[in-house]
């Protein structure tokens, strides 16, 4: 793990902000196979998300909301080279800094800032640094993070001071409703869409890979949940849905599509 980079800009960690933790684990370990793990982190221990059996299958964890009022929702980790340079970018750009860089024993630092549309993000600093890019994700993982937001153009100022990301609009016709791909090292990380339905707040919303999108969505309505979209059908690149947990958060699902053979 020491020989490990930093690689800015991608997403490395993922959190549920619920007051009801064990109700949302049960489910996703129904719809996802997600499994817990009570781990060590400095003097205390915090209840962790497993694909596998082995520490290198650990992608999130659990942690209580800060407020009594705050809903149940997904907060994204977002890698960054300089912690401070990062927050202060935020701040010079029009974002806030919610929590100041902070200390996490035998991890590194964090922090956690708000663009200037009000989506929530963290950014962190591993001490180890990041596990490398796979070309495909496996059943189970995050592989994708998407902003919905009201202002997608504002969005991706933002985003390219903050966190160095490079970006492209699919959809050719130049509007501003245009889906917009976020890269860094020369890799997708995410997306940006203007698509945000009336009275919801600009959010992050990230994506887990699924060997079959309708069925996981069926699981996701047998144990409690609500289906948001679909299954729907992106040419190209999957089929996905996103659903709602019985806490209240929401989660997206795909099954990635076929990638063409090499020649």
């Amino acid at each position: 793990m020491s020989d490990r980079k930093t690689l800015p800009g991608k997403f490395v960690w993922f959190e549920l902000e619920s007051r009801d933790a064990r109700k949302a684990q049960a489910f996703y370990g129904e719809v996802l196979g997600w499994k817990i793990r009570s781990v060590p982190v400095g003097s205390s221990s915090h209840d962790m998300i497993f694909t596998g059996d082995t520490l290198e299958t650990m992608i999130g964890g659990y942690a209580p909301p800060r407020t009594d009022r705050e809903p149940s929702h997904w907060i994204s980790y977002a890698s960054v080279r300089d912690l401070d340079v990062a927050t202060r970018a935020a701040e010079a750009s029009g974002g806030k800094v919610i929590e100041p860089p902070m200390e996490l024993p035998e991890i590194g630092r964090k922090a956690r800032i708000a663009d200037p549309q009000g989506a929530e993000l963290c950014l962190l600093t591993r001490t180890a640094g990041d596990p490398p890019d796979v070309p495909l994700a496996s059943p189970g993982r995050f592989f994708w993070n998407e902003l919905h937001t009201p202002d997608p153009e504002g969005a991706l100022s933002f985003y390219e001071r903050v966190l160095g990301y490079s970006h492209q609009a699919m959809g050719g016709d130049g509007q501003a409703g245009d889906y917009h791909v976020l890269s860094s090292g020369g890799t997708g990380r995410g997306g940006v869409s203007g698509h945000l339905p009336a009275g919801v707040p600009a959010h992050w919303l990230p994506y887990v890979a699924v060997d079959d999108t309708d069925a996981a969505l069926e699981r996701a309505r047998k144990h409690g949940g609500k289906v948001l979209v679909g299954p729907s059908d992106i040419p190209g690149i999957g089929r996905f849905g996103v659903i709602q947990d019985p806490t209240g958060a929401a989660l997206a699902v795909m099954k990635p599509a076929p990638r063409p053979a090499s020649k």
